[in-house]
């Protein structure tokens, strides 16, 4: 009798179908996002052919929701929404209000129960993180002062979709649900329990979780195991999430979150998010396929009319909210296009609570597919949106009076901090800090120039740190680290440890960053040399090269050879890389070097 291949084939069709669908969505210039959720749709139940099992999908969609929102944990920054607070703290609250009661409104237009209207209405009102970062990060304006604004508005809608999933299973019994924990209770007694279940686990994460996580993450780096040290890192997020889901009753959305938080504010949270992202992404396109195949497409041919209306929510109504709010703060026309442009689309929160408003039975599953099918619209629009707002930006500047007008409060950016970073400019970001390293890290600071140094020994790390010297633990070809080291400002990279094809992958990294940015590396062989070269590298060389003509310069010099002559003919050899310079010369007597024809510049 086979065995059961269910699970490996939902995962093969899913990977395999999300992988097409996202190559097909990128070549339309639509984020891969719209093509994962189209992949859900094709072996899901309501189209022909290969049909993936539902139930696997979902706890598929589990890990990929645990893992996801662990990833906006590690992220998430304090520092960087309290920048923003003035404008994005009360401006995300009222643009949550408004969206919430449009939707409502439409809902109750229906003929829905208020409750489903209220969680419907909140799926409408949060916008996809990940769509609106790959979205600034496309335009370069990431690191603009709208971009930040941008995305500590969608910072505090995320944490105010968290709260939401605490409290919804508490609510569902006031708001209409059949499987609600506040079903024939008392919702003022439910709700203090489940705060405090909520309170105590809060308590333990940040009283003995930060503690606890780095000093296990911290024992499991020092083995130099990478493999160790991965694993260290899911089984936290994975641990943690279920771990409150069992003890606690809270999700694993949150759990997860909160165990990101943990680790964000540690120096491990760049290794953690390089490591713990190959599987996140895996894991978050099945969540993303398992979406897809709950959606109906039936519907776009059943209700076009409910379809368009939740679009023209998304599009429109939480657009002229976000826009009139910027306005009303005082901040410029430009700032309030950009926050505009940015909300106007919905993504994985949408996803998550609708499906656990569906799950406690609040909100009928036409209300699933309606939130998919807007959110699938939304984001294959949301580059059209941008570039529609860059053309009426444009006719607003031929029209200075007007946007005079409405740029009168426009001070208000002069309030926010500069966007100069902490910590180190024009300085040299060193990669591998061994005898090599070393010799270049001192040779820089005996000068006073500054440097920032990558291992991946975490002993040597906290060496360093204790010598007073800035020190990154991580693997320089993962993406975030040399983030970390600041090497968007950085004059020089200089790569110490001869990493192979690792190297490549470092130097991509850093010019994607920093294109400008000056680059020695230490390299095995005469080809590699050769290719990095080509490449524009400003130095490379072998490492047992250079020892060798260290040695033969020294046994020139030995035999009476002048140190300017030495010189030359080692500059030579270095050029022709064949040992032409070391070949028998007329001018250099036989007594004066016997053997220099037997060695060869190349030996290692």
């Amino acid at each position: 009798m086979p065995h059961d291949t269910s699970l490996i084939a939902t995962i093969v069709f899913g990977l395999v179908l999300a992988f097409a669908g996202g190559l097909i969505a990128s070549k339309l210039r639509l984020p891969p996002l719209v093509g994962y959720l189209v992949a859900g749709v094709a072996v899901g139940p309501f189209t022909p052919g290969f049909v993936g099992d539902a139930a696997l999908a979902g706890q598929l969609a589990e890990i990929g929701v645990i893992l996801l929102m662990f990833g906006i944990g590690l992220h998430f920054s304090v520092k960087d929404l309290m920048a923003v607070r003035r404008i994005a703290i009360p401006g995300a609250i009222v643009q949550i209000a408004v969206a919430t009661l449009l939707g409502a409104l439409l809902a109750r237009f229906w003929g829905w129960s208020p409750g489903a209207g209220f969680v419907f209405g909140l799926a409408l009102s949060v916008a996809s993180t990940v769509v609106l970062l790959r979205a600034l990060e496309e335009r370069g304006t990431l690191d603009s002062i709208n971009g930040r604004i941008a995305t500590g508005w969608l910072v505090v809608e995320d944490l105010a979709m968290v709260l939401a999933l605490v409290l919804l299973p508490a609510l569902a019994g006031s708001l209409g649900g059949g499987q609600g924990e506040a079903a024939g209770s008392s919702l003022a007694w439910t709700l203090a329990l489940t705060l405090s279940k909520v309170a105590l686990f809060l308590a333990l994460v940040f009283v003995v979780g930060t503690r606890a996580v780095p000093w296990l993450l911290e024992r499991v780096a020092r083995t130099g195991s990478r493999e160790l040290f991965t694993l260290s890192v899911l089984a936290t997020a994975l641990g943690i999430a279920y771990g409150s889901a069992a003890l606690f009753g809270v999700s694993f959305a949150l759990g997860a979150f909160f165990a990101g938080v943990v680790l964000a504010e540690s120096d491990f949270s760049y290794q953690a998010a390089a490591d713990s992202l190959p599987l996140q992404d895996a894991f978050a396109v099945l969540f993303f396929v398992s979406i897809g195949m709950l959606f109906d497409p039936g519907i776009l041919v059943r209700e076009p009319l409910a379809i368009l209306a939740v679009l023209a929510i998304i599009l429109l109504g939480k657009s002229a909210a976000a826009f009139g709010i910027v306005l009303s703060f005082g901040y410029p026309v430009r700032t309030a296009l950009t926050v505009s442009a940015s909300l106007a689309q919905i993504g994985e929160f949408s996803f998550i609570l609708i499906g656990l408003g569906v799950g406690l039975g609040i909100v009928p599953t036409e209300g699933r597919d309606l939130i998919l099918a807007g959110a699938l619209l939304s984001i294959a629009l949301n580059p059209l949106v941008f570039r529609g707002l860059d053309r009426l930006d444009r006719w607003l500047q031929r029209r200075p009076a007007l946007r005079a007008r409405l740029d009168r409060g426009s001070e208000s950016l002069s309030r926010l901090p500069d966007e100069a970073r902490e910590g180190p400019v024009n300085h040299a970001v060193i990669v591998g800090y061994g005898r090599v390293g070393r010799v270049v890290g001192k040779a820089l600071t005996a000068q006073g120039l500054p440097i920032v140094i990558v291992d991946k020994d975490r002993r040597r790390v906290e060496a360093l740190r204790e010598d007073g010297l800035a020190a990154i633990y991580g693997d320089a070809s993962t993406p975030g680290i040399l983030e970390a080291a600041g090497i968007e400002h950085a004059r020089l990279l200089v790569i110490a440890t001869p990493e192979g094809l690792r190297t490549r992958r470092i130097i991509e990294l850093a010019r994607l960053i920093n294109p400008k940015i000056d680059t020695a590396v230490r390299t095995q062989s005469d080809a590699e040399v050769a290719y990095l070269e080509d490449q524009g590298i400003g130095l490379a060389i072998v490492g047992a090269r250079e020892l060798s003509f260290g040695l033969a310069r020294y046994a020139l010099r030995s035999f009476g050879i002048s140190e300017k002559r030495a010189n030359a003919m080692i500059q030579k050899e270095r050029i022709s890389g064949a040992g032409g310079a070391f070949e028998r010369r007329p001018d250099i007597p036989e007594r004066e070097a016997p053997e220099l024809r037997r060695h060869s510049g190349n030996d290692d």
